[in-house]
This record gives C-alpha cells, structure tokens and sequence, in this order.
C-alpha cells in the first residue's frame, strides 16, 4: 500500500483502515512507517480485538528503514528530516500481518524474513 492512500486519514482512521486488512487474513505493506503513537494505537486495538475476533491472535509488525543514520553525513541527515516533515516518513518499508499467517518475522539493517504458518 502506496503511503499516500494514508496520509491524509487520522490515526484512528489509518488504524481501522489497516486493521479492515488484518482481520480480512492479508499481509500489508505499507511504503513508509507509521508514527509511534499510531504503533502503540494499532497494537492496543488489535489487544482489544484478540477475545472478540474468532481466531484472531494479534499482528506481527516490522519496519526496515533504508536511511542509515550512523552513515550518513550532516547534510544528508537534514534533508531526510525535512522530508519526513513535509511528506512522512515514506524511506521505510512496514510490515504488518496477522500472527495466525505470520510465523516470525527476523529482521536486520537491510532485510526482512518473513516466515509464513502453512
């Protein structure tokens, strides 16, 4: 999913949009990351979910950013927060499924493992 479909929903709104997807068995990934406070939102309503949802069992989440700070020099690293200001933080790639489907997802500075549930 192109950030831009979220960029102009609330939080409450991107989380109910990406939970829709969640709950519907998909895997979503999503161009960018979400904020902090609309991590901790989407893990406390996928909580809340977990008792009411027939065979739900929460989400599996993980982010890989592509901007390594510790490489970067000042220059660099004034224009990437510009950007994230402006537009978002579109330089990360997030991963979110639901854990009946996603096993375990391994992650180190330039990839991801997804590992599937038969």
């Amino acid at each position: 999913m192109p950030f831009s479909e979220i960029r102009e929903l609330g939080i409450s709104e991107r989380i109910k949009k990406i939970l829709n997807i969640i709950l519907g068995n998909k895997i979503l990934i999503l161009q960018g990351r979400l904020k902090s406070e609309e991590e901790i939102r989407l893990i406390e309503d996928t909580m809340a979910l977990v008792d009411h949802v027939k065979d739900f069992r929460g989400v599996e989440l993980a982010v890989i950013d592509s901007f390594n700070k510790e490489e970067a020099g000042m220059f660099l690293k004034m224009k990437q927060n510009m950007a994230k200001a402006l537009i978002g933080d579109t330089s990360a790639l997030t991963i979110i499924g639901p854990a009946s489907i996603v096993k375990e997802i391994k992650k180190n500075p330039k990839k991801i493992e997804l590992m599937l549930n038969k």
